[in-house]
């Protein structure tokens, strides 16, 4: 691995982490399309560190969020993007949307990990997109969103989301981002309030997941390799903290139909070039 390519994936990592489009799947086709094997340990650590790099991203566009999760007084008048003057959401809305996730990747973590696969994202990436449609077509009813901000969200629609996260668990290519806002949809939060959710609670769940697999990839950390595991980490980082904010600027003229589309161009794709 070298320079070029730390940055390259970097990108696809930080574009493609928190919008619903399975970075996994993008990582997968990138990989395979710049002749690598993304099965490898040091390619695997790799996306660990990148996947970091996102992670932080998302801390800093939502840390005056995140303050007033921990207790700690923000100003309410700024504008940046998770801040608000209301203080219904609290740490069992997000304790209730991580833990059935992390509860199931820690009891399924070797049979997820048997999932990998090019067939496996392809049929996913399928899937995901169809139940992002419904879910769209489903929250177009106004009778059917009782939570239209993140601070109006009830426990019950936090768990259902978090139950919904599960498929992403269980199925590489779903998308978590997918899962998570799609769920929220169906359980009657809105469109940005489902977003906002996800984003939120990608911060605990990706840290616990990322640092689990850490513990046993440290040694692939030496000379030879932090430099381009800091290129990959500080571009993911980059590319991440704008692609977010562009996506929540931009959200209501970006619909789950047109992610969904493209979600089907990939799939294409994948099984034309990776399965044929």
């Amino acid at each position: 691995m070298d320079t070029i390519t730390a940055i390259i994936l970097g990108i696809v990592e930080g574009i493609t982490e928190f919008i619903p489009v399975s970075s996994t799947g993008h990582m997968i086709l990138t990989s395979k399309a710049m002749g690598f094997d993304d099965q490898t340990d040091i390619m695997k650590t790799f996306e660990i560190v990148i996947q970091l790099g996102a992670i932080l991203a998302i801390a800093i566009v939502y840390w005056r969020r995140i303050l007033g999760l921990l207790g700690i007084k923000r100003n309410n008048k700024s504008t940046l993007v998770g801040t608000t003057s209301k203080k219904g959401l609290d740490l069992i809305h997000v304790i209730l949307g991580i833990a059935p996730a992390l509860i199931v990747a820690f009891f399924a973590r070797d049979f997820i990990k048997s999932l990998f696969s090019a067939n496996t994202v392809v049929w996913a990436l399928v899937a995901g997109g169809i139940f992002m449609i419904f879910a769209e077509w489903f929250n177009k009813s106004k009778s059917n969103v009782t939570a239209h901000e993140l601070d109006d969200m009830t426990y019950k629609q936090a768990l259902l989301i978090g139950l919904y996260q599960i498929i992403s668990v269980l199925w590489p290519g779903f998308s978590r981002s997918g899962s998570t806002i799609s769920g929220g949809m169906l359980s009657g939060v809105s469109y940005k309030a489902s977003a906002d959710f996800s984003f939120l609670i990608a911060i605990p769940i990706m840290c616990a997941a990322s640092g689990y697999e850490l513990l046993d990839s440290y040694r692939y950390f030496n000379s030879e390799t932090i430099g381009v595991f800091a290129i990959g980490f500080l571009v993911a980082f980059v590319v991440a903290y704008f692609v977010v904010l562009a996506f929540m600027k931009h959200i209501q003229r970006i619909r789950l139909t047109h992610f969904a589309i493209y979600r089907f161009v990939l799939a294409a794709v994948f099984w034309i070039f990776i399965l044929n």
